[in-house]
């Protein structure tokens, strides 16, 4: 049974956030004021409540916000990475084109929302009438959220003011200079451990998905590996200690969560794909803390959007060609029996069932239903005379019902918000419902049995923000970074994750140099990314770290995880000056549907009178050849003008 006062409290607009402290008006509490707000247990417990919208804070990449277009909410980190684009003739990513422009304030230098509030708390725990062992779980809650915060901040400018305490008009601390990363970071780690320490089990009062040990190890594992890994290919000493929390926390986490969720649909890997389909979080194995949503409560849109003309994310050729075979093998191996690209339905034939997950497969059925399904004779299509077309269609299972909801998680053919038929993918535009430029089309929250209506959100499925997942990932990455990964380790993490997806477990011993013959590099500091030769002062991503590094950009596609990675990778070069191109088509199909072929050579669009007859969907240009690509200052995010001209005593990030 779900703890709905819970989740009313925790996940609905009552929550606000900041030092506003009008959320205590909704409590049976009279004359409420910051000297008679903190005395009880209770007390406490309902002031910090608004710290937990900070998990569907849009500033955070990994947002949970289901309301609204997929870049507003955990797409976007993934666009930012170049997994996606958004589908419209200017989605281009703005880092690989440099059209993310300056900013006076904003751009996630937030101090108020969030720090202040807990600031406040903290700053009355020693006179509450607590016993010291509820006093220490409320320091820790305080310690936990400031940490999370803070680790995003360390995420986007590096060096970053450290505030402790509340601050008024007159306190010195408002005109702080940045402290440096380094110090921030172990503040923010020692702080961590303090409450992984001292956090109580209060279950029973706090409620049920509430901040326990657990989260707090997951965000140790989470942060450990994110400045490990930042460290050490930004050439910042002092990475070992991260990596060593990761790999402690994480060995923890993997002993009291030792089970996957494997899902209750037919499809392959459903319990992957459920994940982000379910209703009820509370009941899967693997899941630390989520996102709960409530009929008439507090319901999103995220699987409406997806049936709509609104939703705007697709995926681009580069990111497909990522997916493994389901034999293990990456496309480009001599032995991943690869089926090619030259259409869509050999590029998905064989690939790891995740895709199918996030990208709409391909299909086309005869909305005319003149041949039906024998199965069920009232569906109001058929299939066409040619087999190939219900491929997928067998794969995920047939969509016979007209109702919404329907049936089943992920069904083909599809349908839109009102149930009227999508008759075939891809189907390419930017204005009909579901149809995208590349042929990839975005559906990582659709799911049949979800209602959906015309301009409603009344969607309810449950969004995880930390899993067993993300955990076992972490823990294989840092595993690598230490040179500690072999067969054992890839059996405890990446092959329970394959295993459940229906891919061929890694074999650590067959991963060499040639594994993956289009392996990229990384670029250290002071060298660049050059088209003309890719390697030129790059150095080759290792064989065996490439192989578990694409195993989380897989398993957390959509998640919003990547734009963190490439850039404490330092890869983001190769992710996004890739140009974004669709799926290959004849010359005649594109120009049919309003669209023309990438030149490789020009680097930019062939035209309508182009010599090409087929190829890939021009998309973009090849932002290297229109004389942009990425600049090294996005690998920290510009401090806001105006708080330099507020506090002169801060400096800005290299390059802005």
């Amino acid at each position: 049974m779900k703890n709905i006062f819970f989740r009313i409290a925790l996940f609905t607009g009552l929550a606000v956030t900041g030092c506003n402290d009008s959320f205590l008006e909704k409590l049976p509490i009279t004359g409420v004021t910051e000297d008679n707000a903190f005395n009880s247990y209770d007390n406490f417990k309902a002031f910090m409540w608004p710290c937990y919208t900070m998990f569907n804070n849009t500033t955070i990449r990994t947002s949970t916000n289901a309301n609204g277009v997929g870049q507003d909410g955990q797409y976007g980190g993934d666009v930012d990475a170049g997994y996606f684009e958004k589908k419209g003739f200017n989605g281009y990513n703005m880092f690989a084109y440099q059209t993310k422009g300056s900013v006076t304030s904003g751009n996630g230098w937030d101090f108020e929302s969030f720090v202040r509030r807990i600031n406040i708390m903290l700053s009355h725990l020693d006179s509450a009438d607590m016993t010291q062992e509820e006093k220490n779980h409320w320091k820790s809650v305080g310690y936990f959220f400031h940490s999370f915060w803070y680790m995003e901040l360390i995420d986007r400018f590096g060096d970053i003011p450290w505030v402790e305490k509340v601050l008024n008009e007159t306190s010195e601390e408002k005109f702080a200079p940045r402290m440096d990363r380094k110090e921030v970071a172990a503040k923010v780690m020692e702080r961590l451990k303090w409450a992984e320490e001292h956090i109580g089990d209060f279950e029973k009062r706090d409620g049920e998905n509430t901040i326990d040990v657990d989260c707090i190890r997951a965000v140790i594992s989470r942060f450990g590996l994110r400045e490990g890994t930042w460290r050490k290919y930004h050439e910042i000493e002092g990475g070992q200690t991260f990596f060593d929390e990761c790999v402690r926390t994480s060995e923890l986490l993997m002993d009291s969560y030792k089970e996957l969720y494997k899902g209750t649909d037919i499809q392959p890997a459903a319990g992957y794909g459920e994940m982000w389909t379910t209703e009820d979080l509370s009941k899967v194995p693997g899941i630390i803390l989520y996102k709960a949503h409530v009929k008439d409560i507090n319901p999103v849109s995220g699987c409406h959007m997806e049936h709509t003309s609104s939703h705007n994310i697709e995926m681009n050729q580069n990111t497909v060609d990522l997916y493994l075979m389901k034999n293990g093998k990456p496309i480009g191996n001599p032995d991943s029996k690869y089926n090619g690209d030259k259409n869509m339905y050999q590029t998905f034939r064989d690939r790891d069932p995740r895709l199918y997950h996030v990208v709409m497969p391909p299909y086309k059925v005869e909305a005319s239903g003149k041949d039906k399904p024998e199965e069920n004779p009232g569906a109001s299509w058929g299939y066409t005379s040619d087999r190939a077309d219900r491929e997928y269609i067998d794969l995920l299972g047939a969509n016979y019902t007209t109702s919404n909801p329907g049936i089943g998680m992920k069904r083909l053919p599809g349908q839109n918000w009102s149930a009227s038929l999508i008759p075939e993918i891809p189907r390419l535009g930017t204005g009909a419902f579901v149809t995208c430029r590349s042929g990839y089309y975005v559906w990582k929250l659709w799911s049949n049995w979800e209602q959906n209506f015309n301009q409603s959100a009344v969607n309810v499925s449950d969004m995880p923000i930390f899993k067993i997942e993300e955990v076992l990932l972490n823990y294989a990455e840092a595993k690598a970074e230490l040179g500690q990964f072999d067969q054992a380790i890839a059996d405890k993490t990446i092959n329970k994750l394959r295993e459940r997806a229906g891919v061929a477990k890694m074999t650590v011993s067959e991963i060499d140099d040639n594994f993956d013959p289009q392996r990229p590099s990384y670029y250290p500091k002071g060298t660049s990314f050059d088209r003309e030769d890719k390697d030129k002062g790059g150095v080759k991503v290792p064989a065996l770290l490439w192989e578990v590094r694409r195993e989380r950009i897989i398993e957390l596609m959509g998640e919003g995880f990547g734009f963190y990675d490439v850039r404490r990778w330092r890869m983001a070069p190769w992710f996004t000056n890739r140009t974004a191109t669709g799926i290959w088509v004849s010359k005649e199909y594109a120009l049919k549907n309003n669209m023309t072929l990438y030149n490789q050579m020009t680097g930019f669009s062939d035209g309508i009178d182009g010599k090409m007859t087929e190829g890939y969907l021009y998309l973009f240009n090849d932002p290297v050849k229109e004389g942009k690509g990425w600049d090294d200052k996005y690998y920290l995010y510009q401090v806001p003008t105006d708080e330099i001209l507020l506090n002169p005593n801060l400096t800005q990030n290299p390059g802005w």
